[in-house]
């Protein structure tokens, strides 16, 4: 796929996403390397239990190896200050060996840690070891995940100094100064609870399965399959964008990176197709947002929620599955529906390869995901699923690949991996100070009865609630940190209102990432804007409107869980087939056109969208009511015909 001098997307400056590239040159570029391979060299090892770095490493001890690391990395790679950008000051090294040297004192008395209980009561210098942690967290958690989330983050890691004075349900049992730097940096539930857990067992590999996907060249594979695949259709790279942001942003799990990555090729080429600029950037924009909801990997995320609810990582897989699939089929319709109305072209002949070629240069990257994906639903193997999946890839690439991989590949490799750990850790370090608050001064299960209370017993309302909190903390925080922060505050609510615990995560996760497509905010839409030269608040307005069944999916996957596959089977076969039919419905009526009768008015389009929202509801009565409005559509539209005189 080509693109104009005119078309090329300006140059994008959107830190952290692009991973400290423009200050890991030279010496840091090697030390970065170095650690890395050692990090994820380590983690290796814990999870098949080699035993080669001297036996097995404590938990404790290894959560802290993990985040001195990585964390000591953010440093090098992000600057404190804009002037900082291109090169790394003095005391960027310093912070980067003050990391190291604290983390590395935590690890080497892990044992101690836990058996002393030393969260609870620590000798002088690990207290103010403990201290300088926190700070360093902190610090680095400002850097990689802006100033919003340093400043919630803040709030919460010094929450329980005064939460003995906070009113009513947020009132919590204070702690001093000492007791908090012990309970947030050598506790179980702060910066080395769930989040950098889940990092450091089970995210490591699969970020490294997906830096391997990059450098081999499948993300170059992904796009051109999805280009063979529809860019001969009306409006094709349309719908290419949305196939190729999926396959990406499944990978992951980002969706800015997402949008900058896909979106520099798709949506200049919709704009020369006939998509006007903003329409072409909210395209990309949605397509990007639902990556993180597409498995097979989802992005952090996902294994942050199954270890929240104590499941298998394949069970939430298998539950997004369906939800994700639909969030794109009505992408893909509404893209068709538009150019269709608007007489849009395909794509030009020459820039569209053959299937068959493009299938047997890169055949070895859907057998990897194939292969990843038996791992995790037949032989239930997430922590080593990835690792395998990462050799196979690799090896079939020297074999097989167009271009060998050889050691520059893996060298490549590394630091692409690298790259994205370090910049996961020093966010989820951070993210853990809310963990952590809401944990030890229990103001997390208040806040979830008072929702009970004041919901009372209403679940509509309850949702109601749930889903303007996730939209509004969405807003200023990562997924990853929204996600995190409503799990422990609104999760329990949501549970013990009956309602389905996988559905109810979905929930919070979905609603969490609608504001990077919905306006003020919008970051996902401002992205797309930008590449697409468009004005920014309209790319928004029409990104909302196109994700606009992010807003209803939720809603329903909650309160009937067979659109995730929870129920008997012949309940989810009616329920998803009629979801089928409710987004072809939904796409009709946003975009103006119904096949077999062309473009609708107004009132058509009022009804054919009342009939998808009872399609998509699941019941017999709505399915009827939609079916006996679609039907009655099609028969004036065919009454109309041959009353019409001929000519």
């Amino acid at each position: 796929m080509t693109t104009t001098a005119r078309d090329a997307a300006p140059a994008l400056v959107l830190a952290p996403e692009d991973g400290g590239r423009d200050r890991l040159q030279g010496c840091s570029y090697w030390v970065a390397l170095v650690l890395g391979t050692v990090g994820i060299a380590m983690t290796i090892n814990q999870t098949f239990n080699l035993n080669v770095f001297g036996g097995p490493i404590i938990d404790t001890g290894f959560f802290y190896i993990v985040l001195g690391l990585f964390l000591s990395l953010a440093f090098l790679a992000y600057p404190s200050h804009i002037a900082a950008r291109h090169h790394i000051p003095w005391f960027d090294w310093l912070l980067f060996a003050a990391t190291l040297g604290c983390c590395g004192f935590l690890a080497w008395n892990g044992g101690r840690i836990v058996a002393e209980g030393w969260d609870l009561s620590a000798p002088t210098g690990a207290t103010i070891i403990a201290g300088c942690v926190c700070l360093l967290a902190l610090e680095g958690l400002r850097r990689a995940g802006g100033m919003v989330l340093f400043g919630m983050c803040t709030i919460f890691a010094l929450f329980p100094l005064f939460s003995d004075h906070m009113p009513g349900f947020l009132w919590g049992p204070g702690m001093d100064l000492a007791q908090t730097v012990r309970a947030h940096a050598m506790g179980v539930e702060s910066i080395i609870g769930v989040p950098m857990r889940t990092v450091a067992s089970l995210l490591v590999g699969f970020l490294v399965f997906g830096s391997a996907l990059v450098v081999t060249g499948g993300g170059a594979f992904f796009m051109a399959l999805a280009t063979a695949l529809m860019g001969r259709s009306r409006g094709g790279p349309a719908k290419v964008a949305v196939l190729s942001s999926g396959f990406f942003g499944s990978l992951s799990g980002s969706v800015i990176s997402n949008v900058v990555t896909t979106g520099q090729l798709t949506i200049p080429t919709m704009k020369r197709v006939g998509y006007p600029a903003p329409y072409a950037g909210a395209v990309e924009a949605c397509a990007s947002t639902g990556g993180a909801l597409m498995p097979p990997v989802m992005g952090a995320v996902a294994f942050i929620m199954a270890e929240f609810l104590n499941v298998p990582y394949s069970e939430v897989m298998l539950a997004a599955v369906i939800p994700a699939l639909l969030y794109y089929g009505v992408l893909l319709l509404q893209t068709d529906h538009y150019a269709a109305r608007n007489g849009l072209r395909a794509q030009p002949a020459e820039e569209i390869p053959q299937l068959g070629p493009v299938f047997r240069q890169g055949w070895h990257f859907l057998f990897s995901l194939a292969l990843l994906t038996y791992l995790l639903l037949v032989m239930k193997q997430e922590a080593l699923a990835p690792y395998i999946a990462t050799v196979v890839l690799l090896a079939t690439s020297m074999l097989f690949g167009k271009e060998r991989f050889g050691l520059a590949g893996l060298r490549d490799l590394m630091i692409d991996a690298t790259r994205n750990i370090f910049n996961i850790v020093a966010i989820l370090a951070g993210v853990g100070f809310i963990v952590g608050s809401l944990s030890y001064t229990g103001v997390g299960g208040a806040f979830s009865r008072e929702l009970l209370q004041f919901a009372n017993g209403n679940v509509y309302l309850l949702l109601v609630l749930g889903a303007l909190t996730s939209f509004i903390l969405g807003m200023g925080m990562t997924s990853s940190a929204c996600y995190i922060f409503l799990a422990i505050t609104l999760g329990p609510a949501l549970i013990g209102a009956g309602l389905d615990p996988v559905a109810s995560h979905l929930f919070i996760l979905y609603w969490g990432l609608i504001s990077f497509i919905t306006p003020p905010v919008a970051l996902a839409a401002i992205a797309a804007a930008t590449i697409a030269r468009a004005d920014p608040w309209r790319t928004g307005v029409l990104a909302m409107r196109l994700g606009l069944v992010n807003f209803v999916l939720p809603f329903l996957f909650v309160l009937n869980p067979t659109l995730i596959l929870h129920g008997s089977p012949i309940a989810i076969l009616q329920d998803v087939t009629t979801a089928l039919v409710a987004i072809w419905l939904l796409a009709a009526g946003f975009e103006g056109w119904l096949y077999g009768i062309g473009r609708i008015g107004l009132a058509s389009r009022a009804m054919v969208l009342i009939a998808g929202f009872g399609l998509l509801k699941p019941g017999m009565e709505t399915d009827l009511l939609g079916l006996a409005l679609v039907g009655s559509l099609y028969a004036a539209a065919m009454l109309g015909r041959r009353r019409r005189p001929a000519i």
